[in-house]
């Protein structure tokens, strides 16, 4: 645990961020969460949220006293200025330029930014975010470059000295469940199964070993085959 010092985690209400949470829960002294609305297609997972909020708790003594308040921004203007199948209801298919046409430009450097004027006032240096550039989408604001360039800025234009901590970027999805076991053992990967959501259609009525979802979007067939990896790792013990 780094002791006496405060992380604020994205939190979105999926399983990567929820992962983050529980990451934090355990390595930070006091914790607090932020969220974002911003027009997402799948706004179902703000709802998995507060269950989650308030289950995860249980799972170890110490979390309960650790969390703090939980935050939520209206961004929907980024809502409104953004054509991607994650903001409107267009068909899942990848761009001209080759990035998938659910790329919400700027998404990720908006949500940090304004994380970060928040950890300012809520004295948290840690800024944590599910990002990953090993087994993802594709997203150039995913990107461990982009991520470390970002910090660079924030501190020299606000004159603070925060992290920003990815600790899922070099991890594909099974090693992703493989922490959450780690951390929180079968409770915190049944909680991940049921509380949160990750489908880009926002499906939350079927529910699969790995959690909620279509099971055919992107999303739900990158954690398909996490979940597969990770649960095939477990047998081979």
């Amino acid at each position: 645990m780094i002791a006496d010092e405060k992380a604020l985690v994205l939190f979105s209400g999926g399983q990567d961020s929820a992962t983050c949470l529980a990451w934090a829960l355990e390595n930070f002294a006091s914790v607090e969460t932020v969220g974002f609305d911003y027009g997402q297609r799948h706004r179902v997972e703000l709802e998995c949220r507060e269950e989650f909020l308030a289950k995860v708790v249980d799972i170890k003594p110490d979390w309960k006293g650790k969390l703090g308040p939980d935050h939520m921004f209206d961004l929907s203007i980024l809502g409104q200025i953004s054509d991607t199948a994650l903001t409107r209801g267009a068909e899942i298919a990848l761009r001209e330029d080759g990035l998938p046409n659910t790329f919400v430009p700027g998404r990720n450097l908006l949500f940090f930014t304004l994380a970060a004027a928040l950890a300012s006032r809520r004295q948290a240096r840690h800024l944590i975010g599910g990002m990953c550039e090993t087994d993802f989408s594709g997203y150039p604001d995913c990107r461990d470059d982009t991520l470390k360039s970002l910090q660079v800025t924030l501190n020299l234009g606000m004159n603070t000295r925060v992290v920003l901590c990815t600790p899922l970027m070099w991890l594909n999805k099974a090693q992703t469940w493989a922490m959450a076991e780690q951390i929180g053992g079968t409770q915190l990967i049944e909680l991940i199964q049921t509380s949160t959501h990750t489908c880009y259609l926002g499906v939350h009525d079927l529910i699969h070993n790995w959690g909620y979802g279509c099971g055919t979007c992107p999303s739900c067939e990158l954690r398909i085959k996490g979940w597969e990896g990770f649960d095939a790792s477990r047998r081979n013990v």
